[in-house]
């Protein structure tokens, strides 16, 4: 195994509770990912993928389903770690590891299969996506920040495409933004999408860090990365057909389900 896929599937959850067991248009949340993840282990070498759960309801639906499951620690802090416990449970040794969010039903594979290729060619520790915003999409975002000032990650990055710095406002300010709209359509700013892939060696080392000054003040994990010297390579995709970064409520749900009719369902089987 060169590659293992992991969709960290946690039962507790304040606003949803059995959130990977919800479903959406008839399909559990959990089956998707996994259906995503199977896709994208399918364009990549030697490429694996699992279900780690702390729930025996989620791991005996899995394993009705066919779906590979491990079952890890429920006190595990992060996705990262329960990621990291799936590799051990398994007993496994893949260079590259994926933290494919278990709540995020609707990540092209094309998303995880390029982080991975990033990762193998750019030498970096870590590897994670993100969309240049339109304009359009950049006044979108400010405007709902305006009643969620936390929702919404956007990076900056070097020449080179690594990430210098992620943060919950919107980066790069701009002085002279009238200018800048009249250069074409797209903005200089780049939305993350929550998405990681890591070299074993790196996770490992990403989970023994104590938690880190920024990373505890804007609530983003992958600022500890940043702090500690860690290089992330950022990858720039193309946005999904339903483009809902997440699902944590029921009415999240109930987006999802007009989304697909909407737009057709993204998840072919």
């Amino acid at each position: 195994m060169k590659t293992l896929i992991v969709v960290p599937a946690r039962y507790a959850s304040t606003r949803l509770p059995g959130k990977p067991l919800a479903k959406i248009a008839g399909r559990a949340m959990v089956d998707r990912v996994a259906g995503l993840a199977r896709r994208a282990a399918a364009q990549l070498e030697q490429a694996e993928h699992v279900v780690a759960t702390d729930d025996m309801r989620i791991l005996e639906h899995c394993r009705d389903a066919g779906i590979p499951v491990v079952m890890t620690d429920p006190d595990l802090p992060s996705g990262s770690d329960r990621a990291l416990a799936a590799v051990d449970g398994l007993g496994a040794a893949p260079e590259f590891v994926v933290n494919l969010q278990g709540d995020a039903p609707f990540t092209p594979a094309a998303h995880v299969v390029a982080i991975v290729d990033a990762l193998a060619t750019s030498g970096t520790d870590a590897a994670t996506p993100y969309i240049r915003l339109s304009w359009e999409a950049l006044d979108r975002l400010r405007a709902h920040k305006l009643e969620t000032p936390f929702s919404g990650t956007t990076l900056v990055t070097d020449p080179s495409g690594r990430a210098i710095w992620f943060s919950k406002i919107i980066l790069p300010a701009m002085r002279k933004e009238k200018d800048l709209r009249g250069m074409g359509p797209l903005s200089p700013v780049c939305q993350h999408v929550g998405l990681y892939a890591y070299r074993l060696a790196a996770l490992r080392r990403y989970c023994a860090l104590p938690e880190s000054r920024y990373e505890r003040l804007e609530g983003l994990e992958q600022l500890r990365l940043i702090e500690n010297g860690l290089t992330v390579q950022a990858v720039e995709v193309q946005p999904g057909r339903i483009a809902i970064p997440g699902i944590d409520t029921a009415e999240d749900i109930a987006l999802a389900e007009r989304l697909v009719a909407a737009h057709g369902d993204p998840d072919g089987n």
